[in-house]
């Protein structure tokens, strides 16, 4: 586990008993954007989208609770994230940031990049923004995000 701000963040990979607060942590946090996207999803499309890659689903815990999901998988050699939601209550603390250094931590042990999804309207797009990560493309949905890894490892150690 991470130790931030007297705070242990850790993982736990999730199992069919989370599936319910899966479903309603995503409509929490999702549903707003969703519909500012003129997207809306019924309870068992919510589901579906859980249980899409399901085996790349991990609790992110803080001191032991469950706060959120990661949703961690690989497409085209980068390490890439499929679903990053937090509770309303734990965001804006940091919490964010850190868990997208541990992410940025292993695409360097792999020496990959980060890439990642985000709706036009969804004010997430700004953490990713202030995390190191740039707009590669968009369409009218959504942006494609990339944090190039290796490029900011190699130039990070050239400046040190």
């Amino acid at each position: 586990m991470l130790k931030k701000s007297n705070h242990k963040i850790g993982f736990r990979k999730a199992n069919t008993e989370d599936i319910g607060f899966l479903v309603f942590l995503r409509k929490l946090t999702m549903d707003e954007h969703l519909k500012d996207a003129d997207i809306f999803m019924t309870d068992e499309q919510h589901q579906s989208r859980v249980l899409e890659c399901f085996e790349d689903s991990f609790l992110i815990l803080l001191d032991g609770h469950v706060i959120g999901v990661l949703k961690l998988g690989v497409i085209s050699s980068n390490l890439h994230i499929r679903q990053f939601q937090i509770l309303p209550e734990y965001q804006g603390k940091r919490i964010g940031k850190s868990v997208l250094d541990i992410v940025k931590k292993k695409a360097i042990e792999r020496q990959c990049d980060v890439t990642l999804y985000v709706l036009l309207k969804n004010p997430a797009k700004g953490l990713y923004l202030r995390n190191g990560f740039e707009v590669i493309s968009s369409d009218k949905l959504q942006h494609f995000m990339r944090c190039s890894i290796i490029n900011h490892n190699v130039k990070n150690k050239s400046e040190g």
